[in-house]
């Protein structure tokens, strides 16, 4: 727990270091305040005497008449003692002394410079004088026709400043004092939240934990995106902007503004939710997870991971197309089998009229399918293709046939993606007929619709639902079950992205069964070459 607690005791001492200075220093401006405060109380105090004393009947008169019986000494005196004042002096317009606290001082010029109050000026300061520091006041004094005959000057101690400063002392270190404990106490929550905060962490761990994080983040191979409580990228390394074809930064951002509409941004704000959602991108197969997380009660946000599939999906569809070659060889060889035991039992029996009759009926039959699809079909791939799903479909008890009016010429679509996109549909029809009233059938048309090749998938299945037909193209939609760690919803999205992709389109409707059409841009037939072959020599 020690160990634990040094980061937050350290941030402690050091606030509490910071809080006793900063109030040092407060509490030195509190009394320099103070100070400034008494200073003018006891000018204007000064003043009001000095005020006081020129209104007073026959002192300017006295003045005037250089003060024969001591009327201005007496009167002087008897305000200095009711008033508490250090001294108050009054002058003639030379400034000689006509009053004084010390009698041995009269008759004397004044230790300071009278000319101001003399001029009519009223002056308040801090001055020394014979008697010391003091707050004093000078007013001018005027007889009866308002003529300046002289002066009066007040001062009250500077001590007297002093002491009433040190009575106000207990009350600002009182309140300073309370202050220290607020901030203390408020010094003490911060670092017990901070504490909370870094779960109890020093700070070489945390930089240890930082360090960690960015060579985690950026050396392993999947992509992850880190969200905040807020719904907002706290990180994500370069393999998730990579996958994602994110090109800014993406710290700081909302993470629905990070990719465009469509299934991954669905899958990154949660609105789709699952575990190992299939998400497809113009050149990834993406399965992406959204994870809370929580630690000790609270909510910290969530975690996207993003793993590329797509070499493996590659591979388990090839593997998905080796498997039905080998079951559409292993029905020929089923069937191959029958055949040859039937007429191996003909020989045995003698019948040689039957047997001939027999192969004579098996080559037509054998021939008749691929001839009349090479009627209709120019592409050998496409004709391999349809005759090895009729076996395995035939297989299955499912019956598929081309209509008859199909056809298709040489070189006028590209034949890879009409492989593709027909194998894909074929099997999922194959697989809806099986679920359908039997006998099943698939049919498949394919013709040149002006400047698009026009293919369509019937099949005798359930067909789709109403409520699918909008779904049935998007990633990881299916209306199969689950078929252990194959994945489904794969195919008929690759279909339609791979049509968007070459500029067609892709519809499905209801039969009955399901119906899907495919419309993609017709290549313009090869014409030859007008200029004149090369002659070698």
């Amino acid at each position: 727990m020690a160990r634990n607690s040094r980061l937050s005791a350290s941030i402690l001492r050091t606030q509490l270091v910071i809080l006793f200075l900063a109030l040092l220093v407060g509490f030195g401006l509190s009394l320099w305040q103070s100070h400034e405060l008494l200073v003018r109380q006891f000018e204007e105090r000064a003043l009001a005497i000095a005020n006081t004393v020129t209104v007073q009947p026959g002192i300017a008169d006295a003045v005037l008449a250089h003060d024969p019986d001591g009327t201005v000494q007496s009167r002087a005196e008897a305000v200095r003692r009711s008033t508490g004042a250090l001294f108050v002096v009054v002058t003639d317009d030379n400034g000689i002394r006509y009053s004084h606290p010390v009698p041995d001082r009269l008759g004397e010029r004044v230790s300071t410079d009278p000319e101001p109050a003399l001029s009519g000026e009223t002056v308040v300061n801090m001055e020394r004088g014979t008697l010391g520091l003091s707050a004093r006041a000078k007013v001018p004094l005027r007889d009866e026709s308002d003529r300046i005959v002289g002066e009066v000057s007040v001062g009250i101690d500077a001590e007297e400043i002093a002491l009433r400063l040190w009575q106000l002392l207990p009350s600002i270190a009182l309140y300073s004092g309370i202050a220290l404990l607020v901030g203390v106490a408020g010094s003490l929550i911060l670092a017990r939240r901070l504490k909370r905060q870094t779960f109890g962490l020093e700070l070489g761990e945390i930089a240890t934990l930082l360090q960690e994080r960015v060579a985690m983040l950026h050396g392993i191979a999947e992509g992850v995106i880190g969200l905040g409580p807020d719904d907002r990228v706290a990180l994500i390394n370069d393999e998730a902007r990579r996958l994602l074809g994110i090109r800014q930064p993406g710290q700081g951002a909302v993470v629905a503004d990070l990719v465009p509409p469509g299934r991954a941004r669905d899958v990154l704000t949660g609105d789709v939710g699952g575990a190992d959602l299939v998400v497809l991108t113009d050149e990834h197969c993406l399965v992406m997870n959204r994870m809370p997380v929580t630690l000790q009660g609270r909510d910290l946000g969530h975690v996207i991971t993003v793993s590329d599939r797509t070499e493996q999906e590659g591979l388990l569809r090839e593997l998905d197309n080796v498997r039905g070659l080998t079951d559409a060889l292993r029905a020929q060889q089923h069937e191959f089998a029958n055949r040859v035991h039937a007429l191996s039992g003909m020989l045995e029996l003698g019948s040689i009229e039957e047997a001939t009759a027999y192969v004579a009926e098996l080559s037509a039959t054998a021939t008749d399918l691929a001839a009349r699809l090479q009627r209709q079909i120019a592409s050998p791939q496409l004709v391999g293709l349809l005759v090895a799903k009729s076996v395995v479909a035939g297989e299955r008890g499912i019956t598929l046939t081309l209509t008859d009016g199909s056809e298709l010429g040489e070189a006028e679509a590209d034949a890879r993606l009409l492989l593709t996109v027909l194998g894909n549909l074929v099997d999922n029809a194959i697989d809806a007929a099986v679920a359908g009233v039997q006998p099943g059938w698939v049919e498949v048309d394919i013709r040149p619709e002006g400047g698009e090749i026009q293919m369509q998938v019937r099949d005798s299945g359930p067909g789709i639902p109403p409520e699918a037909a909008a779904m049935v193209f998007e990633d990881g939609f299916s209306t199969k079950p689950a078929d252990g760690a194959r994945r489904r919803g794969l195919g008929l999205a690759l279909v339609h992205r791979i049509v968007a992709q070459h500029g067609g389109r892709i519809d499905v409707s209801h039969g009955p069964g399901a119906i899907f059409t495919v419309w993609l841009p017709r290549r313009a037939p090869a014409r030859p070459s007008s200029l004149p072959a090369a002659v070698t020599p």
